[in-house]
């Protein structure tokens, strides 16, 4: 899409600059600022810094605040966040710019979620002057650090602190190739001040930026792919493991007719997008967190296991089979390996693998179905399960399942796309039918990111018809609350459930556990965990960021009238947040955790 093609939306008019003349001088920061706009970056989220002053004005004088245009946040880690969620329905990474050293302290959680997510972001930082003759007194001082990549070199898969502009302009193609490659995921650029603010002799001579990007696309050997074909044929109970995936139909469609050719059951999972329909019938289980009991009795049934790029694929076999080594053929399909480091251990258990496919997984499948080439599929229904109206509760406390009923029938037929769900969800509570039905959890479990990443998947699903709706801890709206400012700001509409159960109350289980295993009183698990006297008022809280707030809802009866309120205020182009009082407890999605340490989640 070319510059004059691209929609200026959300809303540019809200900050469009006065025309700027031209004086013929070309600074630094436009060299960065014009390398961003041919590499078609759309949107750069950011929350004001000095460090990076020049590269703001090249963006609203130079460009004119348009490809990419400035998204105003009021937190690093929101800016991030945004991102973020704009690159899990596009697959494309979008900007974030972070002050110096202090605002990318403030931004780690949130690339740490991209990082783990796998998710492409160009965090682009700033410090300096690094000429130490030109600091400012104080201030440059202590907004300079020597290696400032260092704070995110282990979470990132690739950092560069450029000298001159032209470098500054190899090191932008550099890092978008890297984010958009696969395995994706954040890559950081730390512009010296100086460096952003120097004027060039002469402008930089044009680029093709397309050029410097090539698409990578690594394949699995023909061989290999042959044999796993085979395998899969001759498989009595095969299983597959849909992990991480794009959110492209026609990959979707490519899974659902690998699993039909072959008759495989398929497992799907909560912390990440939606990868197959879960109500197809051969879809094991609803998807959760942790391995559900009947996705654990297929497993233990197969006796070849096709993982496509599964996260955590050696504890999901050690949660099916124990100590045991699985008796079935395991294939596993990744790139995953190239990212592992000696610092985070976010690359999990090491699984046992009979073949190993090198690739990313939506490849693997297009090569599999044209090895199987055509045959008997199951050709199975996917009509919509019975009315759930009848099963409404109309009065009475609300618990999540309540939540999820009310909220389905207030959306009724329309094109919905949760971007964020609470770690009580319970998967059968919701069919997934489309890639971009479920969007997946923030990957880090860094608590926060919630309310930020749906702002940027709203932003990516504008105009698509969909209606995006973020289900939210308490906790997570809070960390997370301003991020919404930037969405009634850019006229992004999005509704926001906070199933609030006015505690920390994953923590609660971890204190009883330790209260039950040291003999000490079980009765005190809520201390330092509830956030009561004085209650919050959430629904005031998303008023003050510009948005329509509801609640608290505490009766079940209340629910779908709120939610059709709602509902009717997104559409109509606003931000609304519907505060829902949960009890506390867990849902299906965490049932398998109890032995396990669980993330803090609200």
């Amino acid at each position: 899409m070319s510059d004059g093609d691209r929609p200026a939306w959300p809303d540019a008019g809200l900050e469009r600059p006065a025309p700027s003349p031209a004086d013929g001088r070309v600074f630094g920061s436009d060299v960065v600022a014009e390398t961003l706009r041919a590499l078609d970056i759309p949107f750069i989220a950011l929350n004001p810094g000095a460090s990076f002053r020049g590269l703001h004005d090249s963006l609203v004088n130079r460009l004119g605040n348009r490809q990419p245009q400035i998204l105003l946040c009021l937190h690093e880690e929101h800016a991030v966040a945004i991102a973020h969620g704009w690159a899990k329905v596009t697959g494309t990474p979008m900007a974030a710019a972070l002050h110096s050293n202090v605002g990318l302290m403030h931004g780690t959680m949130a690339i740490f979620n991209a990082w783990c997510d796998r998710i492409p972001v160009i965090v682009i930082g700033a410090t300096g002057p690094i000429d130490a003759a030109k600091r400012r007194p104080w201030i440059d001082w202590i907004h300079t650090a020597r290696d400032q990549g260092a704070l995110v070199r282990h979470y990132v898969k690739w950092d560069d602190q450029p000298a001159s502009p032209l470098a500054a302009r190899e090191a932008l193609l550099r890092a978008a190739w890297i984010a958009e490659t696969a395995p994706q995921g954040p890559v950081y650029v730390n512009l010296d001040a100086e460096l952003q603010e120097v004027a060039l002799a002469e402008p930089a001579p044009p680029i093709d930026a397309d050029r410097y990007r090539p698409p990578a696309y690594p394949a699995a050997p023909p061989e290999l792919i042959a044999e796993a074909a085979a395998l899969l044929t001759e498989a009595q109970r095969p299983v597959i493991l849909a992990g991480r995936a794009g959110r492209s139909l026609e990959a979707w469609e490519r899974r659902v007719a690998l699993a039909e050719r072959t008759g495989a059951r398929v497992l799907t999972d909560l912390k990440i997008g939606a990868a197959f329909p879960t109500d197809h019938p051969l879809h094991a289980g609803a998807p959760a967190i942790f391995l559900a009991p009947e996705a654990a009795e297929s497993l233990r049934a197969a006796d070849v296991i096709l993982s496509l790029d599964w996260v955590d694929l050696g504890g999901t076999l050690k949660a099916a089979f124990g100590n045991a080594a699985p008796d079935a053929t395991i294939i596993h399909a990744s790139l995953d390996h190239t990212l592992h480091n000696g610092w985070s251990m976010d690359y999990q258990a090491l699984p046992p693998v009979d073949l190993f496919l090198a690739a990313a997984p939506d490849p693997v499948v297009s090569a599999l179905l044209d090895e199987l080439g055509p045959g008997l599929s199951l050709a199975p229904s996917l009509e919509l399960p019975p009315d759930e109206i009848a099963l409404l509760p109309t009065d009475g406390a609300i618990d999540i399942d309540a939540l999820a009923r009310a909220l389905r029938h207030a959306v009724g037929v329309r094109a919905v796309s949760l971007t964020h769900l609470p770690l009580s969800w319970n998967g059968a509570a919701w069919p997934f039918r489309h890639p971009l039905d479920f969007l997946g959890s923030d990957g880090g479990g860094g608590i926060g990111g919630g309310p930020g990443i749906s702002v940027g998947a709203a932003l990516a699903l504008r105009g698509s018809g969909r209606l995006p709706v973020a289900i939210c801890g308490d906790g997570d709206f809070l960390m997370g609350a301003t991020a919404l400012w930037t969405a009634t700001h850019y006229r992004i509409p999005l509704l926001v459930v906070v199933a609030n159960n006015q505690s920390f109350f994953n923590d609660e289980q971890h204190q009883e556990r330790v209260a039950r295993m040291r003999g000490r009183p079980v009765a005190n698990k809520w201390i330092g965990q509830r956030m009561i006297d004085p209650t919050i008022d959430l629904a005031m809280i998303a008023r003050a960021q510009g948005a329509a707030g509801f609640g608290p809802v505490t009766h079940c009866g209340d629910l779908v009238r709120t939610f059709d309120a709602a509902i009717a205020a997104v559409e109509n182009g606003a931000v609304a947040v519907v505060d829902v009082h949960v009890a506390p407890g867990d849902g299906p999605a965490m049932a398998a955790s109890s032995a396990r340490p669980a993330v803090r989640k609200a």
